[in-house]
């Protein structure tokens, strides 16, 4: 691993890092209030995190949880600062685990494993909203097994406009974009490379998951794509092991997502749950996950017995942006510093999908920063562009 640059803080003014604290997770704290039917107590809690997210200091957890420790090891050099004075993804992963001890997640009684997200992922499976978008472009898809696999690549890639933490995408989506128009968002496209590397059929393929609702269905028909295809004998679906980024799914999220396929009026989607389920049965499909991916640690100190398990692969395709942000270390990256240098050290061949929702990418072209700053100064955080980076090892 190479030395990286400065870590993204809360602290920069006029950064999205700073935004995102001072306005948008205090409005999800609200958020969170007005889904649920908590009573005064946990409302309370939720209030005070809120406080102390606008006016007060970073406090411990405090709950009696096999992670406290290991949290609060980790938050040492933090505790008594301001959410607006610590690096940003980090203050992230601390808020969602927070938020978890207001909610009494973890704590024995009625609200135990109850997830504070629960009804916005409901909602977003609802029989005329994500199912309809995966229908819509299930039934054009192309005749040709390549155009198959770009469509359903760029799907998954744009499905991630649908993160219900990030309201400025989520208000702004209409519906399943046309995926031709939007190839020019696309800034960085290595899908050619990627189909010419599955021409050779692969043992295993890895997802790092990332939201679920429209983007985990699109998840799923690119997952039976490959294995209807042979480009995979098996996937490996690396998932959250509890609420996080109010979206990121869970294994639970997976069940509830392929009964509502199961239960769709559309024969296809009904066939594709089928399908799914099936290669579940068989092993062919694995649902794992592990306590690194609700961490506020990069990918480059993921922990041995995962990283072994990644290396087992032989190709990983990292969904969505703040996998992107672990991946190259949530840094102040010179935008043309090459994908490989950034994200070099990985142990297994690698795709990443991302939608652009944080201020920093690489492997850009000289000058096409410049270009898209004057063409649209909020463009690494509107969510209105992408990339599909290929890193083979």
């Amino acid at each position: 691993m190479i030395a990286l640059p400065p870590v993204l803080m809360t602290s920069e003014p006029g950064s999205f890092a700073y935004w995102t604290f001072a306005e948008r997770h205090p409005r999800i704290l609200d958020d969170i209030v007005t889904w649920n039917d908590y009573p005064a107590a946990i409302v309370a809690s939720l209030r005070a995190l809120r406080d102390e997210l606008t006016r007060g200091v970073i406090q411990p957890l405090r709950e009696d949880a096999p992670d406290r420790e290991f949290w609060n090891d980790h938050a040492r050099e933090h505790l008594g600062k301001s959410w607006l004075d610590v690096p940003w993804y980090w203050a992230e992963a601390f808020f969602w685990r927070r938020i978890l001890e207001a909610v009494r997640y973890f704590q024995p009684g009625e609200f135990y494993r109850r997830d504070p997200y629960a009804r916005q992922k409901r909602d977003e499976l609802a029989p005329d909203a994500a199912p309809r978008a995966l229908l819509s472009v299930w039934r054009h898809l192309p005749s040709d097994a390549a155009g198959v696999f770009r469509t359903l690549v760029q799907a998954s890639l744009w499905g991630n406009r649908t993160d219900l933490s990030y309201a400025q995408v989520r208000d702004d989506r209409n519906g399943t974009p046309a995926l031709e128009r939007e190839r020019a968002n696309i800034l960085i496209d290595d899908t050619a490379r990627v189909w010419e590397f599955l021409q050779t059929p692969r043992a295993r393929i890895d997802f790092i998951g990332d939201n679920a609702g429209p983007e985990l269905l699109f998840d799923f028909a690119l997952t039976d794509f490959l294995l209807r295809a042979g480009s995979a004998e098996k996937i490996v679906w690396h998932l959250k092991p509890q609420p996080f980024f109010v979206s990121d799914t869970m294994i639970a999220d997976v069940h509830i997502a392929l009964d509502a396929l199961a239960n769709s009026a559309a024969r296809e989607l009904r066939e594709l749950a089928a399908r799914l389920r099936a290669a579940i049965d068989a092993a062919r499909l694995v649902l794992i996950d592990h306590p690194f991916w609700v961490t506020g640690e990069f990918f480059h100190t993921m922990p041995e017995d995962l990283r072994a398990n990644i290396a087992q692969a032989e190709l990983v395709i990292s969904k969505g942006d703040a996998n992107y942000r672990r991946l190259v270390g949530d840094c102040h990256w010179d935008p043309t510093t090459p994908f490989e240098t950034a994200a070099g050290y990985f142990p297994a061949t690698l795709v990443a999908l991302r939608t652009l929702k944080a201020e920093l990418i690489v492997g850009l072209k000289k000058g096409e920063a410049e270009r898209l700053q004057a063409q649209d100064p909020a463009w690494l955080v509107n969510g209105r562009r992408g990339v599909i980076q290929f890193l083979r090892k």
